[in-house]
């Protein structure tokens, strides 16, 4: 193990599948990242960041359990049913329900952040459920994570047959995300506006998940191109509010 693991090292090749794999993995951890932070930010203040901690590491634990098996998870693409003249393999039914239940989620949420009044309530906001409300986040995490991380190894093993190279960008990839969740969360939180805009993110993320489990190749470049520019046109909406706030004051 120790020779191969040298061998691999010496290997200028294995160096750029590395780099790029932890770039590739960093960005595909994007989507989970939000939906998490949206998520924790429901819960009383004083759970938020153990339910982040506990839905990033199941995230860590998920990808290399995958890993593990990834003989099995190739196998993931291979059509199991055909509808309409269409195959739909195990990773393309995976990838549709977490599509619809992303979409269903961010849904649900906008309707709530808009009409709070006469909404039908969020399994968060009662004191007496908040067991049940951390208890839910959790299970919600997982079933999302495990969409994102069968995603994100199916991706990994199409960019490298080395084991080794995959844990190492999988455990850098979901340590960047474990930094990046307490800012980001707060951030949101923070920012209101931010929280619609993460919301209508994840119903594009949602859209594009299923389009990619009917067959449609969606490139992530679009997908995170649209991503960026929506987040800095709100970046120069936050700084032309905070400039009129200030010329108010003075």
């Amino acid at each position: 193990m120790t020779e191969y693991l040298l061998q691999l090292a010496a290997d200028p090749a294995a160096w750029v599948a590395l780099v790029t794999l932890i770039a590739m993995e960093v960005v595909l951890g994007i989507d989970n990242l939000i939906f998490i932070s949206i998520l924790t930010n429901k819960l009383p203040a004083q759970f938020r960041a153990k339910a982040r901690r506990i839905g990033i590491g199941l995230a860590l634990i998920m990808r290399l359990a995958l890993l593990g098996t990834v003989a099995i998870i190739v196998t993931l693409t291979t059509p199991v049913i055909h509808l309409f003249g269409h195959g739909f393999s195990w990773r393309d039914i995976i990838l549709i329900a977490g599509g619809l239940f992303l979409v269903w989620k961010a849904t649900k949420e906008i309707h709530h952040n808009v009409d709070p009044d006469h909404g039908e309530g969020d399994m968060f906001d009662a004191p007496a459920a908040v067991a049940v409300g951390f208890s839910a986040a959790i299970v919600q995490i997982i079933l999302l994570d495990l969409v994102f991380s069968i995603d994100s190894i199916i991706t990994a093993v199409g960019m490298t047959e080395h084991i080794p190279i995959m844990v190492i960008a999988v455990v850098v990839a979901v340590s960047c995300m474990l930094l990046a969740a307490g800012p980001l969360a707060r951030f949101i939180e923070a920012n209101p506006t931010v929280v619609m805009l993460a919301l209508g993110f994840l119903i594009m993320i949602g859209m594009t998940l299923i389009a990619e489990g009917f067959g449609a190749h969606v490139p992530k470049g679009y997908v995170y191109a649209a991503m960026g520019f929506s987040a800095a046109i709100e970046g120069l909406n936050m700084m032309a509010r905070r400039r009129h706030q200030k010329a108010e004051r003075k």
